[in-house]
């Protein structure tokens, strides 16, 4: 398999520049680990495991190589292991802070061209769920897609498609039945050779099922829902990259039962949101604070039924967890680095103590 077909490009072959003169090569995670990954590269696959230097020298887990990352990799004489000495410089990662009570960030995939933000037309159908991904896709850098699978479990499908599309400024709605094969040719202009995709959804949401009709096989295990609450079972346990036939990268991932933001930009909730942004710039004072000023544009669209209250509550609660998250982020990358620089002086007193006693 060449690299091109993997995704390389001009761009990554300029980061891989300063390890050209050597032994070194590059790989792309199909599976991560701890701290270990299989990897695919120009001479097939290889177990890699991280270098003690690499794992002293990144200040965050999120920085170790995920699932769609370039690594640098030096191979094992004889063997099909190999060690990562680097992981190249990301072009987009779709982050979340990570599930429980962990203040860290979690890479869900990383170098990812189009995320498919896939939801099902039965219990799981959630605007709001909808908005909250497409703020943390629109801060990954990859091209966002709307995807309502199971479309024969809506009573009337033209109505929830105009929803989302009202919700989902700028990025593409499609609706498909992936169970029955219908529509799946509208996914066609995203998969295209080299080009990465993600899929992202909620547990039972039927990421699996899209996946094997892509694959035009029965590769991820799927499941129904459940009978007591409707609710999706997580089939896909790992994240995974794999080489579809059109020669597009697809990236399954776990249902998730929760997405919380990781130092999301006021960008992405400005995509997200555009049609308010729009409406906020209309105000007759710049600083308006949209809570009963004269001329507020915000109040006027309310009134009017132009803009839906429980859209801008979405917004204002939305606004407030991304002000948060920022701070948490900031604390903990504070933190990383204090704890980077305690172990570097400490080896440096170690070291000085050394050179001493001899």
């Amino acid at each position: 398999m060449n690299l091109s077909s993997l995704g390389w490009d001009d761009a990554l072959e300029a980061h891989f520049e300063p390890y050209q003169n050597s032994d070194f090569q590059v790989a792309r995670v199909i599976r991560a680990h701890k701290h270990a990954c299989d990897v695919i590269s120009s001479n097939g696959p290889l177990i890699a495991t991280c270098t003690g230097r690499l794992l002293h020298e990144t200040l965050t887990h999120a920085e170790l190589p995920a699932v769609g990352d370039w690594v640098v990799v030096r191979p094992r004489e004889g063997e099909t292991n190999a060690d990562i000495h680097a992981v190249l410089p990301r072009r987009t990662k779709f982050s979340r802070r990570a599930a429980g009570d962990r203040d860290m960030e979690q890479i869900v995939a990383a170098n990812i061209d189009t995320v498919f933000l896939v939801t099902s037309l039965d219990e799981n159908y959630n605007l709001r769920r909808i908005e909250r991904f497409l703020i943390t896709a629109w801060e990954s850098g990859a091209e966002p897609v709307v995807v309502l699978n199971k479309t024969d479990l809506h009573s009337n499908l033209e109505e929830a498609i105009a929803e989302v599309v009202a919700v989902a400024p700028g990025a593409p709605v499609i609706a498909l039945s992936a169970r029955d094969s219908i529509g799946l040719d509208t996914l066609d202009p995203w998969l295209k050779p080299g080009r990465t995709i993600a899929l992202l959804g909620s547990s039972g949401v039927g990421k699996s099922t899209i996946i094997n009709r892509i694959l035009g096989e029965d590769i991820q295990d799927t499941g129904d829902l459940s009978e007591e609450n409707g609710k999706g079972r997580h089939t896909t346990t790992r994240r995974e990259l794999l080489v579809g036939p059109s020669g597009a990268l697809v990236i399954d991932t776990p249902g998730m039962r929760e997405l919380q933001f990781w130092q999301t930009g006021m960008s992405a909730i400005e995509d997200t949101f555009d049609d308010i942004h729009t409406i906020t710039g209309q105000c007759k004072f710049h600083d308006c604070r949209h809570n009963g000023e004269p001329g507020c544009a915000v109040h006027s669209a309310l009134e009017a039924g132009t803009l839906e209250d429980t859209r801008w509550q979405s917004y204002l609660k939305l606004q407030r967890e991304q002000a948060f998250a920022d701070r948490q982020a900031k604390a903990s990358l504070e933190r990383a680095a204090n704890s980077s620089w305690k172990k570097m002086s400490q080896l440096a007193k170690e070291r000085a103590n050394w050179k001493k006693d001899l």
